[in-house]
């Protein structure tokens, strides 16, 4: 499975924008697609996380209720919408994906084995 994150950019605390990761190669209705964050000088942190078959999507807590996942199945992408930046969000972004995990194990970085290159959001406060 190859991975290819995009859309990262500068933008203004308050603004938004859009991350893309497209997946390649393996395909499975089994795939968990993540993405994680990992600012200068701080370990990866999660973000989000969604069963590419569908389901609620889970979050974590600093952006539930600002970012959001969707994807668009006949091009292979997951979307990450981010809304109401702040400063803190400013980290490389990264996409993952994973087969069959379980709710609880979604969070956690180790159990993903696909990544993809990481896509830099910078936002200025």
């Amino acid at each position: 499975v190859q991975l290819q994150a995009s859309g990262g950019g500068l933008v203004q605390a308050g603004g938004s924008l859009r991350l893309s990761c497209a997946f390649s190669g393996r395909t499975s209705t089994s795939y968990v697609m993540g993405w994680f964050r990992q600012a200068p000088g701080k370990e990866r942190e999660f973000v989000a996380a969604s069963r590419w078959s569908g389901g609620s999507p889970h979050y974590g807590g600093s952006v539930k209720g600002r970012f959001s996942i969707s994807k668009e199945s006949a091009k292979n992408t997951q979307y990450l919408q981010m809304n109401s930046l702040k400063p803190e969000d400013t980290a490389v972004y990264y996409c993952a994906a994973a087969e069959r995990l379980i709710l609880s194990s979604m969070n956690n970085e180790r159990n993903y084995p696909w990544w993809g290159q990481g896509t830099l959001v910078t936002v200025s406060s």
